[in-house]
Formats: C-alpha cells, sequence, structure tokens
C-alpha cells in the first residue's frame, strides 16, 4: 500500500522516468502527436479555438481543463494578450490565464504565433506533467497537491504567491499548520501569518523544499489515511509493485502528530 509521502517520494525522485511512462500511454501518445501535427497549422485565435481537440489539449496543458468550456472567455485572454498591462489576462488573479496567453501569443505575433517552441513540445511537456499529476490525484489527491507544489514552487517570491493560488495555499496551510478557515481573513494578516512561520527564500534550497512538502504529505496521510483501494492508481503508475509504510516513516509521522 503507498502512504502518500511515498507516493509522492516514487515519483518525485525519478521524474524523468515517470513522465516517460506518461507520454508512452497510447491516449497522451496519441493526443499529442495530433497536437504537434495539427499546432503549425494554426494560424489566428479563430482558428485556434474552432479546433476543439487542440484548445482542450493546450487547456489542459496549463492546467485550464475546467474552462475549455468557456471560449468567449478564453478568445478575450488570447485577443488582448499580456503586453498592456490592463489587458484581460493581466487583470485575472490566477497567473495560468496569463502563462497561457504568453504561450500562443497571438497579440503580439499574429500568425506566427504557433512556430514557438513553448506553443509546441513545451505544450506537449506540460500536458505530459499535467497528465501525470491528474493520474496521481485520482487516486491521492495530495500526491497531486505535493507534484504540484514541487512544481510552480520556482515561481514563488512572496507570499502573495502562496495566497493566490488555490492548490500552493492548501499545501502551505497544512504544511505550516494554518488553519484553512484564515482564508477569510484580511490579506495582509495573512501575509503576516506565513511570514512568520515560513521564509519563502527556504523553498529555493532544494534540501529545504523536500522537508517542507515531506511535512505536508506527512500530516496529509495522518488526516487522509491511505488505502489499498485509493492507491491503486499509483501502484499502476509503477508496474504493480506495492509498497508499504516502514517503520521509521510510521515513527516520524507520529512524532508529527504529537507536535
Amino acid at each position: 500500500m503507498f502512504s502518500t509521502p511515498i507516493g509522492y517520494k516514487l515519483i518525485a525522485s525519478d521524474m524523468t522516468a515517470a513522465l516517460k511512462r506518461t507520454s508512452e500511454q497510447p491516449i497522451v501518445q496519441r493526443e499529442s502527436e495530433y497536437y504537434l501535427e495539427t499546432i503549425k497549422t494554426i494560424k489566428t485565435v479563430e482558428d485556434f479555438i474552432a479546433n476543439d481537440r487542440v484548445f482542450k489539449y493546450a487547456m489542459k496543458a496549463h492546467g485550464l481543463q475546467d474552462m475549455d468550456y468557456a471560449k468567449a472567455f478564453m478568445r478575450k485572454v488570447l485577443k488582448e494578450g499580456i503586453d498592456n498591462p490592463q489587458s484581460f489576462a493581466n487583470k485575472l488573479s490566477d497567473t495560468k490565464y496569463r502563462e497561457f496567453a504568453e504561450t500562443f501569443n497571438f497579440a503580439r505575433h499574429g500568425t506566427t504565433a504557433t512556430i514557438f517552441e513553448k506553443a509546441r513540445q513545451g505544450t506537449v511537456d506540460r500536458y505530459t506533467r499535467q497528465t501525470l499529476e491528474l493520474d496521481a490525484g485520482a487516486s491521492n489527491e495530495g500526491v497531486r497537491l505535493a507534484l504540484y507544489f514541487e512544481r510552480k514552487v520556482a515561481s514563488v517570491t512572496t507570499p502573495l504567491h502562496l495566497l493566490a493560488d488555490r492548490a500552493l495555499l492548501k499545501v502551505t496551510q497544512i504544511a505550516l499548520g494554518i488553519p484553512e478557515a484564515t482564508a477569510t481573513m484580511d490579506i495582509d494578516r495573512q501575509v503576516e501569518m506565513i511570514s512568520k512561520k515560513l521564509d519563502i527564500e527556504d523553498l529555493k534550497d532544494p534540501e529545504k523544499l523536500d522537508k517542507f512538502i515531506g511535512r505536508f504529505t506527512a500530516l496529509w496521510e495522518l488526516e487522509n489515511p491511505t488505502t489499498t483501494a485509493a492507491s491503486s492508481g499509483i501502484t499502476q503508475l509503477f508496474g504493480g509493485y506495492d509498497l508499504t509504510i516502514g517503520y521509521d516513516l510510521l515513527t516520524q509521522m507520529q512524532n508529527i502528530r504529537k507536535v
């Protein structure tokens, strides 16, 4: 049975291999091949949005799959681009829209927007990583959150970046023992609370980041005990290997409970 700490470690310790396995899944391989073949033919925002298969692929790659129905909304994001500080994407609190508009920058590059690496293989790489995280999350949401935090933390420079992203904030609150209800407090109070418990610069240190995520996964496991059924999806990602929680890990988790 995989615990949350072990599930995360199995993937994160050899991310290259995990991504390779994901990219070789038949549906992922098929969709990626179609995307790469088709994206080079797309020259306008309208072409992009009209091709539902390509558009949904790109949206999922940027973690926006829940909004792939909102084509009028996304058309506005793409049409206005990011060069104007007052553009629609720049006003949205979720930075994923800005990243999307930067990747598919029709506003700046016009008909050549899709010739760039970030719009082609870069998007395929994003799609593969998103699929990996979603697959892990289907059986253990804690593993998905940990993988997401590990991927996004490089762009975090202030507590505000953590507060602006619900997933990053959830990991932060659990790891630091901050009640979820504090999310309704004044933003300055929340920044102060996080700053007292966490030096953002520590997240740039691989060893300290690993300990931070380790604390999150251990605490998540305490509140959401893993079952064999819940962990079966992650087991399949690793060819059916089944691991159990070791004595040292159980000891560590018990110590956290006592803090």
